[in-house]
């Protein structure tokens, strides 16, 4: 009798392994979860270029998967006007897009209204923007906004959130929208790129950037002048690039600094960008911790994520800040991702505890349904195989996590 109930119970996972992804059921995620990044933009040219990227094991793997399994859910991409080689462009951003999304990445783009780089150095219009008049300038604003925006929706993506420029510590689109020359024009052209973006997508929140989140005083300077002038926006964001040596003072600063704008904006918070020299993997590692914890610790949930700025990075450009070291691997820093956002640091779905959730964990969840084993290598494996909360182990989480590592699913737990 015992045997064959067994020879059922094996029949029936292997017909739920076929036919699983034909089910209609859907699954509700849980609420917004505090966001782990990363800025990819580099990546398409990096692979047209020739680049490979390996996993821990030295396997090579696609690099989006390589973040995804070091903790990463969130991918940002910049876009550029009309870059000369093409890339960043509207195109390229929508396929990278659609790339992350059918991985279940959440999705931040990144305006930087130039046809190249865009940051406190610089904000250079667009060649095909150079001879408009203030008016001009404000509906090219709007337009390519809301053109953009529309395109991805028409792909089926919707940013959670849209940054209407790019560390823009002295404004954009100079001289026209530069701070020191016109606050009340930078505040307006602001509120162009808010307008279009809430225009096609109103659930999007909208991000102010700037770098050197450890000034206070730039901050100050920024925020209140653009508030003064009506600027429409949701969220501050920041960027932050210690060295190993002044990262605990700096991220000590930023904490200062975010809490004084929520105090005195009562606007959300976003990191932005985070890098640090490859070479420093463990003070970086460190690095990402803390600036993480101080961000989660911010009043009323205000602090909404930390995004690495191009961690795929290695020989590439001359960018030393990358987290992957010259071999293609990634450095341990990026293990400070691996971090759960669920209490006690549980991370569902890992039921060995290595800190990940991959086919190791599908096969001894199918084991343990078969009764091939009575328990898991892990004290805590039992807790994190209730994939959807509800208080018991059967072929439903089989069915989500197989669904997850699949990337139909794009978090777990599921309700």
């Amino acid at each position: 009798m015992l045997s064959k109930i067994t020879k059922l119970t094996v029949i029936f996972i292997l017909i739920l392994s076929v036919t699983f992804l034909s089910m209609p059921k859907t699954y509700t995620q849980a609420a917004p979860t505090f966001a782990k990044g990363a800025d990819v933009s580099w990546l398409p040219e990096m692979e047209a270029n020739g680049y490979k990227f390996y996993n821990d094991d030295g396997i090579e793997q696609d690099c989006l998967q390589i973040l995804k399994d070091h903790g990463i859910d969130s991918i940002r991409l910049r876009v550029w006007v009309n870059p000369p080689n093409g890339y960043c462009n509207k195109e390229e951003t929508i396929k990278m897009a659609l790339r992350a999304k059918k991985m279940g990445f959440r999705i931040m783009i990144n305006f930087h209204y130039s046809d190249s780089w865009a940051d406190p150095g610089k904000q250079t219009k667009p060649a095909a923007w150079a001879k408009y008049d203030f008016n001009g300038l404000m509906k090219a604003v709007y337009d390519y906004t809301y053109d953009v925006m529309s395109a991805l929706k028409a792909n089926g993506i919707t940013p959670e959130w849209v940054q209407v420029g790019n560390e823009t510590n002295n404004g954009m689109l100079w001289e026209d929208g530069k701070a020191t020359n016109s606050m009340r024009n930078f505040a307006w052209l602001i509120n162009c790129g808010y307008d279009a973006v809430k225009a096609v997508s109103p659930e999007t929140k909208v991000i102010v950037h700037i770098a050197n989140g450890y000034d206070n005083a730039l901050y100050r300077w920024i925020f209140d002048g653009i508030t003064a002038n009506g600027a429409r926006f949701d969220v501050i964001g920041m960027s932050l690039y210690p060295t190993a040596s002044d990262w605990p003072q700096l991220t000590n600063q930023c904490l200062n600094n975010m809490k004084d704008m929520i105090s005195r904006y009562g606007k959300e918070i976003m990191i932005c960008e985070i890098g640090m020299d490859y070479w420093e993997a463990q003070a970086c590692k460190d690095f990402i911790t803390d600036i993480i914890q101080k961000t989660k610790s911010l009043p009323d949930n205000k602090g909404l994520g930390v995004f690495y700025w191009e961690p795929q990075c290695y020989n590439w450009q001359y960018y030393n800040k990358g987290a992957f070291d010259l071999s293609g691997k990634p450095t341990i820093a990026l293990d400070a991702f691996l971090t759960s956002d669920t209490p006690d640091n549980l991370i569902y779905g890992d039921l060995n505890g290595d800190g990940r959730v991959n086919s190791t964990d599908y096969t001894l969840l199918k084991r343990y349904l078969l009764g091939a084993i009575q328990t898991f290598p892990y004290e805590r494996g039992i807790k994190a195989a209730d994939l959807n909360l509800d208080g018991r182990i059967n072929s439903t989480d089989y069915t989500v996590l197989k669904r997850y590592l699949l990337n139909a699913i794009p978090s777990l737990p599921v309700k």
